[in-house]
């Protein structure tokens, strides 16, 4: 931290960076002492009170969210107590319900938000509350860039609804009704006794989909406190831990323990193996790539399996267990998992707590003998690891597949290509009872990357055609540059970059084009010549965006691809200069 002189040409004297903006007897000073009176906060000439900054995501529009709004002023009397004075400030709320094209296009969006709205108030430390799948990666992004000490809470995974007695996992049961509705095995009145018990809660998705999966991934990386990532919400230990959190951040204050202190990529290789041993969200895997971009560390897909070559799949939860994110809570959650892999689990990286992940684990509690939650790492529920990468003359960059919830059979496989360009035509083909597919064909959806859509929605999980459905098939290669719900499942190939949109292979792809390929060599590759390939990119031709202007004409100009986290060119940090926040002008407005 930097002492600022104030206009008598004193040194602040609190040794915070909000001193910039309130020691001093000028009128500016008077003035931004004021405005925190005004705001219901206390602050005095010379006094150390750190200001925290209390970023809220929650939203009307965004269900998983409306859990933080509470938790808001838990935190608020955390800091009070420990001495600071906390300053709840709302941000963008990325839902996944409603915002379309994909919350996905805004992520970098309020990854920027955030980074102002530090940069620009006098704020020493920040607390964030986030849940759903993108809020928690943009905020956290916004906060490492900004390198301020930085602490998060998560608002919990929703209760579980009962469905002709059995209890529903958010979206993975949702997938495999649709399924059983387009099959034709239920009729129109069970499809909508089914919505109407699907609507359960607040709070997140009690599988392990990608809000859950960035939730552990979080506080894998360090900035959570124990536990806190499984969180149920509206529970007396979310509220608790709420409070905790605003006590810890002003301790982190005083330690001067940043991001820059806590990543590195012993931390990111941890988030993996965390990330590995749930079986968790394969959207995971680009928001690791862009928190460590934001670090200046490279973390991509094949540094995620490398990481977790020697995880299996420990956390008995759904799509890739058969439990809920409850049961995974009440055995120990993350410290569970960590006490479980034992020594695979670095401990050099420090977290908030000032400590290592390490020193929080615990032995994970189980209910009896046959249900356990979180699994010895000799007797996984699936062999990992979880998530593979692949690559190969289809996806020269990377593609990963979810591999624990997919089809063992179908890891090595070879193909004729039935390819759909943009979610309508997908749609409507696979709705076709006359659509000329087998169980053998691989189907390819391109054009639908990050800057195809714009967004990169989760499009990839391509249905099962109707047509193979009504016989039986319930799994098939599927190939994407799309993303897919982290609650989905099956053989499918996602985030294949470059991406059709910018001239990727997978562009140039056409129906029964032959494609290969072998999970476990970790080759994805289109049988065609290299010189039939220039033909056809030489007829290609580039889409033509219709945003010429706003946020989406920003985002397909600079936005990278998914194998290295999506993020925005001008927002990654490569060298130190890129990592240093510089601070405003402190004087009149």
């Amino acid at each position: 931290m930097t002492d600022v002189d104030d206009a008598n040409g004193a040194a602040a004297s609190t040794g915070l960076r909000s001193s910039a903006w309130f020691d001093g007897d000028d009128e500016v000073a008077l003035a931004h002492r004021v405005a925190v009176r005004m705001g219901g906060g206390e602050i005095e000439q010379g006094q150390r009170r750190p200001i925290v900054a209390v970023i809220d995501t929650s939203s009307d529009a965004n269900p998983c969210n409306l859990p933080l709004r509470e938790l808001a002023e838990h935190v608020r009397r955390g800091v009070s107590e420990a001495g600071g004075t906390a300053m709840v400030m709302p941000a963008m709320s990325l839902g996944e319900d409603l915002m379309k094209p994909s919350a996905m296009l805004y992520r970098n969006l309020l990854s920027m938000e955030v980074e102002e709205l530090l940069r620009a108030n006098p704020i020493d430390g920040v607390v964030l509350l986030t849940n759903c799948d993108k809020t928690t990666p943009g905020a956290l992004m916004g906060a490492i860039s900004s390198d301020l000490p930085t602490i998060q809470i998560v608002g919990g995974n929703r209760p579980a609804p009962i469905f002709d007695g059995r209890e529903l996992g958010t979206g993975t049961d949702l997938w495999r009704e649709m399924d059983r509705y387009r099959s034709g095995e239920i009729d129109n009145a069970e499809w909508r006794r089914f919505e109407a018990c699907y609507a359960c809660g607040t709070g997140s998705c009690n599988t392990a989909g990608t809000a859950s999966s960035m939730a552990m991934v979080v506080e894998a990386l360090g900035f959570t406190l124990p536990g806190a990532s499984t969180v149920q919400a509206g529970q007396g230990p979310s509220r608790d831990l709420s409070y905790e959190t605003g006590k810890r951040i002003v301790g982190m204050i005083d330690e001067g323990l940043t991001p820059s202190r806590i990543l590195s990529p012993a931390s990111f290789r941890n988030a993996a193996r965390i990330l590995q041993s749930v079986g968790g969200s394969t959207n995971a895997v680009i928001h690791l790539a862009a928190i460590a971009g934001r670090a200046g560390i490279e973390f991509g897909p094949a540094e995620v399996q490398a990481a977790g070559a020697e995880v299996p799949v420990i956390a008995d939860v759904q799509p890739c267990g058969s439990g809920l994110m409850r049961e995974l809570d009440r055995a120990g959650g993350v410290p569970s998992l960590v006490f479980e892999l034992g020594e695979v689990i670095e401990g050099e990286p420090l977290t908030c707590t000032g400590r290592p992940l390490s020193a929080a684990a615990r032995a994970p509690l189980a209910d009896n003998e046959r249900t356990r939650a979180i699994r010895e790492v000799s007797d996984p529920v699936v062999a990992g690891p979880a998530i593979r990468a692949v690559s190969g003359t289809l996806a020269p960059g990377t593609a990963v597949l979810k591999a624990a919830a997919s089809d063992p059979r179908l890891w090595k496989h070879r193909g004729p290509a039935l390819v759909f360009h943009g979610y309508e035509e997908m749609r409507e083909r696979t709705q076709d009872l006359d659509l000329d597919v087998t169980a053998d064909h691989i189907l390819v959806l391109s054009g639908c990357g990050p800057v195809g859509v714009p967004g990169m929605p989760e499009w990839g999980m391509i249905p099962i055609p109707r047509r193979l459905l009504e016989q039986g098939v319930t799994d098939m290669v599927r190939i994407s540059d799309a993303r897919m719900s982290g609650t989905s499942f099956g053989t499918v190939f996602l985030h294949v970059s470059p991406e059709g949109a910018v001239g990727g292979p997978i562009a140039l792809v056409r129906d029964g084009d032959m494609i290969s390929v072998d999970v476990e060599a970790g080759i994805l590759d289109l049988e065609v010549s290299p010189e039939e390939l220039e033909r056809r990119r030489a007829e290609w031709t580039p889409p033509v965006s219709e945003h010429v202007r706003g946020w989406p004409m920003l985002y397909q100009r600079h936005v990278e691809q998914a194998d290295r986290g999506a993020d925005l060119d001008f927002l990654t940090a490569p060298t130190p200069a890129h990592r240093r926040r510089i601070d405003p002008v402190v004087g009149r407005s």
